[in-house]
């Protein structure tokens, strides 16, 4: 079989995967395009194989051929580690504090570029699995270790603190870097902005961050318009959207596509 260049069709596939739903974008690397950007929920009480058939059926560009193909596990069942302290016959070890951890469990771990952090989790085997029968090899990843280490890339030139907070439906993950080093990462959930907020301030409470001095971003699926933001902007001075034009111009997508597919798209 050619594996030259006449056999590529620049084409890449990065897709999302939940408990909840997948999102993913097609993306055309010869033009720099975002093809396709989709975004897909499950039904709550279907089986995830049901929906992902689903998922099959209605998209026709699931089932076309890709020179690239990234899955991405969307899930809080994860923890940053100094890669200096990780031992990879033990993953286990290293989730027990922060999540429900089984003795059938999977692990896998992705190490993070320059920085010296190997993020261990636990992946969607279930999703995993069909998806290898679906689609054939491909390379998967945490979400957050995608999150992480774009918003440390992001933190370069800061000489202050930075928060930042990526915001879901129902839960939303706080990084907290300074010059390029990780103070802080964790995941929360939340019912309501009241939720939110006392999550937000209660951390930075923890790390001696003042919300009138501290600068927070916001990040995710997130506008200004959103209860959630102006819960926080009540309290925090220094809180505005993450600047995105970079992935905007990138992509030619809004800034609020470019927000809500942070992960997806520097992926």
């Amino acid at each position: 079989m050619d594996n030259g260049i006449t056999t590529k069709n620049y084409k890449k596939l990065v897709l999302q995967a939940a408990a909840s739903g997948v999102s993913f974008c097609v993306l055309d690397t010869l033009n720099q395009e975002v093809k396709q950007l989709e975004h897909f929920p499950f039904i709550k009480t279907a089986p995830i194989d049901d929906e992902l058939w689903r998922l099959f059926m209605k998209f026709p560009e699931m089932r076309l051929r890709y020179d690239d193909i990234i899955v991405l596990h969307d899930n809080p069942f994860n923890t940053p580690v100094p890669t200096a302290l990780f031992d990879d016959a033990y993953p286990g070890s290293y989730l027990q504090y922060s999540t429900r951890v089984f003795e059938a469990d999977v692990y896998a771990h992705d190490a993070l570029g320059g920085y010296d952090i190997t993020n261990v989790y636990v992946p969607l085997m279930n999703i995993n699995n069909y998806l290898i029968d679906r689609l054939g090899a491909f390379e998967y990843k945490n979400t957050n270790s995608i999150l992480i280490e774009k918003l440390l890339d992001a933190s370069a030139n800061a000489v202050e603190k930075q928060v930042f907070v990526h915001i879901q439906p129902g839960h939303f993950e706080l990084v907290v870097t300074h010059g390029q080093k990780l103070l802080l990462f964790n995941s929360f959930e939340y019912a309501s902005p009241e939720d939110f907020l006392y999550y937000l301030l209660f951390t930075m409470e923890q790390l001696n961050l003042n919300p009138e001095t501290a600068s927070v971003w916001l990040l995710g699926t997130i506008t200004a318009e959103s209860p959630l933001y102006a819960m926080a902007y009540t309290y925090i001075r220094n809180l505005a959207l993450y600047d995105a034009s970079a992935l905007v111009a990138k992509w030619q997508l809004t800034p609020e596509q470019a927000l809500t597919n942070f992960i997806l798209l520097n992926a």
